[in-house]
């Protein structure tokens, strides 16, 4: 493929760009005096009030006369806890993804009627458009997936009878369409990357309507199509825990923010895709594969927390790593003692490592998380809470709610959304108001399924 040439002059691009930070500094009081938002984080680290949704509830401290106390994490659902719901499919031997979303999307669980109805649409729907992988994702590979991913998105647009309606029944038809094509988009997505830019062979296998998401992202990115049923089951929990982040997070808004205008489906969800492919959001998953990667090569005894925790000194000193001085994976801004999600993997991560003989680097992953709060401390001067997340993958019924008496959830919830997750305030909204956000709050729920889905996936191609 050949690359467009640049002739914008370095000194004339010097000069610009010079001229533009002369004349566009603020100074730093008028954030403070004026009360202006840096991003989506109120200037004490809370989330900026800025939606509704019925979705899910993050949980992650209290506050205790202004103070915040760590506790452990819980992320629920619909009001379902997700340990509850990844217990029963564990209980079950099955794959859950489709059921989630349905979940997520619907606001109920599916009956056994109704979930083969809804996996059998979305079989249906995996095909992509006569000639769309050679002509939209072959034709311009990129170097990022999720650039990709991006851009394939918007050109589904041209492909549709109906794409500008925004029914709640129109967008939900393009949310389930496109829940089952962005498997295929991203893995002949991954599979133009490995052609044209890591010189490797490329391989394009069709998606089998019958098999489970999880099961068709393995079947599509590797070389023999073959995959075992652990491999498969663990990446639908990662899949499950990536589908929805308690209302909302920087995608999420993005989408609130674009829907907001009137347009259609695919340009919301294409910015949203957008959005989570920047290194701090989704992005930071490819920072943490590349810095335990390092983490491997220069670190000599992995089981020996001396040499271990020099190394995250040396990182957290900015004289190892990307120099940014961030150990990647380790802390969030709702979060405290744990992230639900990392318990969840770490669980199921831990016997498919040892089948695999990745024990090793379970280990030195685990010991990463259990030696970086206390350097952190060191470094940094104060002791803070600073648990890990579920950004590192080795590479190989339902209870009721418990913050409820019954199997209903809770009628609302305003969101404060940070750079990482949503503090939820629990309040009841009237009904006029709930009325006025009900196709954004829609697209936004079908946003979240796909727009993590993708992200992890992504993530994914690189590990499996």
């Amino acid at each position: 493929m050949t690359i467009q040439p640049d002739y914008v002059k370095e000194e004339l691009l010097h000069e610009l760009s010079e001229s533009f930070c002369m004349h566009n500094q603020l100074p730093p009081d008028l954030f403070t005096r004026y009360r202006i938002k840096r991003g989506l984080r109120n200037a004490d680290g809370t989330g900026v009030l800025v939606g509704a949704s019925h979705l899910g509830n993050v949980h992650g401290y209290i506050l205790n006369e202004g103070e915040r106390e760590p506790i452990e994490g819980r992320l629920t659902y619909r009001g379902y806890n997700v340990y509850d719901l990844i217990h029963g499919l564990e209980q079950e031997n099955r794959f859950g993804f489709e059921e989630i979303g349905y979940l997520l999307m619907c606001g109920k669980l599916p009956s056994r009627r109704q979930l083969a109805e809804f996996q059998h649409t979305i079989g249906l729907e995996r095909a992509l458009p006569d000639n769309f992988t050679e002509d939209m994702i072959m034709r311009a590979p990129s170097r990022d997936i999720m650039n990709k991913l991006a851009s394939a998105t918007l050109a589904l647009y041209s492909y549709d009878a109906n794409p500008d309606e925004t029914t709640v029944e129109n967008i939900m038809r393009q949310g389930i369409s496109l829940m089952a094509k962005f498997p295929v988009i991203i893995s002949h997505a991954y599979q133009a990357k490995r052609r044209y830019f890591d010189n490797d062979s490329m391989f394009l296998h069709v998606p089998d309507p019958n098999r489970s998401t999880a099961e068709n992202i393995l079947h599509l990115i590797r070389p023999t199509g073959e995959f075992n049923d652990d491999e498969a089951k663990l990446l639908d929990r990662c899949l499950i825990l990536h589908a929805e982040h308690g209302g909302g997070n920087n995608s999420s808004f993005t989408v609130r923010v674009t829907s907001s205008s009137g347009t259609d489906t695919y340009s919301a969800i294409a910015a949203a895709v957008s959005s989570l492919k920047g290194p701090r959001h989704g992005g930071a998953n490819l920072r943490v594969v590349k810095q335990f990667e390092e983490m491997k090569e220069n670190i000599h005894n992995w089981k020996d927390e001396t040499e271990v925790g020099n190394y995250l000194r040396k990182i957290l000193n900015k004289e190892a790593g990307d120099g940014s001085g961030l150990i990647y994976g380790m802390g969030h801004a709702i979060y405290t003692l744990s992230d639900p999600r990392a318990v969840a993997l770490k669980k199921a991560a831990r016997p498919l490592a040892e089948k695999t003989g990745y024990s090793d680097e379970m280990d030195l992953i685990e010991l990463v998380e259990k030696l970086t709060p206390g350097v952190f401390a060191e470094i940094k001067g104060a002791a803070t809470s600073r648990c890990a997340q579920m950004l590192i993958c080795t590479p190989a019924l339902f209870t009721k709610c418990s913050d409820c008496p019954s199997r209903c959830i809770r009628r609302c919830s305003l969101l404060r959304v940070s750079s990482a997750g949503w503090h939820i305030a629990l309040r009841k909204l009237p009904p006029a108001v709930r009325s006025s956000v009900r196709r954004i709050s829609l697209l936004r729920r079908i946003s979240s399924t796909l727009i993590l889905m993708s992200g992890m996936t992504v993530r994914s191609t690189t590990d499996f």
